[in-house]
This record gives C-alpha cells, structure tokens and sequence, in this order.
C-alpha cells in the first residue's frame, strides 16, 4: 500500500508540496494538469514539468486524477475517434513518466455535486454536505429558464454559472439515452483504450458517481456493485479497474463497503482508493466528516480489514477534509484535516497487519 495526497500543481492549490511531504507515510501525490482542455493531448514537456517540481519535494508522481473524457466520447458522437486516440497518446506520455494509475470518470455532464461546501459542524469545522431533496429542485427546466432570463435562482455550488449553457445542452442529450445505450459507449472507449493500458502497464479506476444518487434524469453509472460488476464486465482486462471511493459508495447507507471492498480488490481490480468517512443525517441526506469511524456512519477499520485481507497493494489517499483550525481552500482539499486523515489510516492498516501476522 502507497500512502500518496492529492495536490493540484500550477498555483491551483493553497497546500504546498513542501507541507505534504511532512506528512509521515505520505510517499507521493496524485495531480492533474486542469490547465490542458479536454480532449487535448498532455505533452511530455507539460507532464514532466509537474513530475520535476513533485521530484524535487521528495515526492513520487505515480498517479494522476483524471485525465478527463471528453462528452463527445461519451456520448458516442463521430468525433470520438480522434479524441479517443488524443486520450491514448496522453497515455503515453503519462506512462513515460512514470505514471502507473489513472483515476476518471465516465460520469456523464457532472462529476460530482454538493448542495453545500461550507456547512457548519458543532466543533466548529466546516465541511461538504449533501440534501436529495434540495438537489431534485435543481431541474433542467429551472436551469434552462435561468440561463434564458438571466436569473440568478439556480446555483450549483463549485460550478460557474458560465458553463451552465454546455451543462444544460449536454443534459437535454441524454433525456433520449437509455442506460444500456450509456454502457455501449463506455464499452467503445474501454475496448479501444486497455490493450494500450496493457502495453504500457497503466491501471484504470473509475471513480463512482458522487454522489450516488440521480440528478437532471442522467444515466447513473457506478453507483453500487452490481453497477460495479457489469462496468468491470465491459472489458476483462485486469487493467480495468475501480478507484474505491468510500465517501462516494458510502453515502448510500444500502452500499456495503466493506464487501465491496473485499470483493472487488481480491479481483485485483482496485488500483487506487479514496478513504474518507460520511455522516447519514436523513434519507439522501449526508455530511463528510472526519475520517475517524466514530465520526461518521462507516466502519474504516472493517474497510482497511477487508483491503487488507484481499491483498490490495495499490495506491491510497485520505479523501475530503474538513476545514479545520482556521484554514480556508479548496472545499474538502485543506492540509489538516487530509494529513490527519492519513495518519489514522496509516496506524489502521498498521494495526491490521500486525494482527493478522
């Protein structure tokens, strides 16, 4: 198990690499060059412009989250071809760097959603929260009509208003898409991708859909197992694998982590896992929390048991933060509450392994 932190390089993160590498346990970040448009090629010189930089702190850059799928592809449009053999050529570059894991999506329009970035707890922290019913309010009639009028009474919180024209275009496509026509589309881009993944040793996770609950009538994707399963049936290569999100999987209280956990890493197909810890506050209704289980509704220790137990060796990152002690950022990507995150999740899978020897 890699202990690794997410940073985003180009003067787009508050946390430096310096503070990161303080943290013990921590051998290397996951990046992303979010500068680079999607569909574009990541050049070499781009690529090992952030490894140098990640180098010179210490700090290994194995893992990159993500390299992001252009709508075009997922929505199988003609143009996808060209796009898929730009993604393919990042590849690798990627991999000529030494790059051996790449988190994505393949989410449609959104890759994530919270109803709040900065709500209060009693200790005084603040952190992501999420309310299902507040987000069935946010329909693409209502977005529509606010990008019509000029309105401001639609709010995503963490999107610019700017993109909601795309956004609202993009979601009025996928009314006429059925789910199995979603899955051939992912199936395209995977079995044109993974005999490259194969050549140049790169593991794939896909990340679930966060959170797992539907918006805007859009195709779910990887949202329980059984999802899982059938996304991992898409193409048998062993390079075709799951970024365990525990926040994510976890916010459904009908997900058994746990399980998933041991199922799908004693398949060898959990390169890369997201550890964070969520508060059930009410049906489709959720706040993050600390990583501690007793702070919030999952069991770590029973997650980085079952890990343990089906010989996960990839890489692990403590996900989403509180806002702790003053600090301000980037919601859920502070440097306090990610770096005590990681040593709890060093001194569980410690304890694991000492008892299990």
């Amino acid at each position: 198990m890699k202990m690794i932190l997410r940073w985003f390089p180009n003067g787009d993160d508050t946390v430096t690499l310096e503070q990161i590498k303080q943290i013990p346990g921590v051998s290397g970040v996951a990046v992303m060059l979010s500068h680079i448009p999607c569909g574009e090629v990541w050049s070499p010189e781009e690529i090992n412009k952030v490894k140098a930089e990640v180098n010179a702190a210490g700090l290994e850059m194995e893992v990159v989250e993500s390299v992001n799928i252009h709508e075009d592809i997922k929505q199988g449009l003609p143009s996808r071809d060209a796009l898929i053999q730009n993604y393919i050529e990042t590849m690798k570059n990627l991999a000529d760097a030494g790059v051996k894991c790449i988190c994505y999506n393949f989410m449609p329009v959104l890759d994530w959603y919270r109803s709040d970035l900065y709500m209060p707890l009693p200790d005084g922290s603040n952190c992501m929260a999420y309310n299902h019913d507040f987000a069935k309010t946010l329909t693409y009639e209502k977005m529509t009509k606010a990008m019509m009028d000029g309105s401001n009474d639609f709010s995503l919180p963490g999107w610019e208003p700017e993109r909601f024209g795309k956004m609202a275009k993009d979601i009025e496509f996928y009314q006429n898409v059925t789910q199995d026509e979603y899955f051939e589309n992912i199936k395209y881009f995977l079995d044109a991708i993974m005999p490259y993944a194969e050549e140049y040793g790169i593991d794939f996770g896909v990340h679930p859909d966060d959170p797992p609950y539907p918006m805007f009538n859009l195709p779910k994707v990887v949202n329980n197992a059984e999802a899982i399963r059938r996304y991992l049936s898409l193409n048998p290569s062993k390079h075709n694998g799951l970024t365990l999100c525990t926040g994510s999987l976890g916010a459904n209280p009908n997900n058994d982590v746990p399980s998933m956990a041991k199922e799908f890493a004693s398949m060898g197909r959990v390169p890369f896992v997201h550890l964070r810890n969520v508060l059930h506050t009410g049906e489709g209704e959720f706040h993050e929390s600390a990583h501690l289980s007793s702070c919030g509704s999952l069991d770590m220790f029973k997650i980085i048991e079952a890990l343990h137990d089906a010989g996960f060796d990839g890489y692990i990152r403590p996900d989403h933060g509180r806002m702790i002690w003053g600090e301000t950022g980037r919601p859920g990507y502070g440097l306090y509450d990610r770096a005590l995150g990681a040593t709890y999740i060093n001194g569980l899978w410690e304890a694991v392994t000492k008892l299990k020897s």
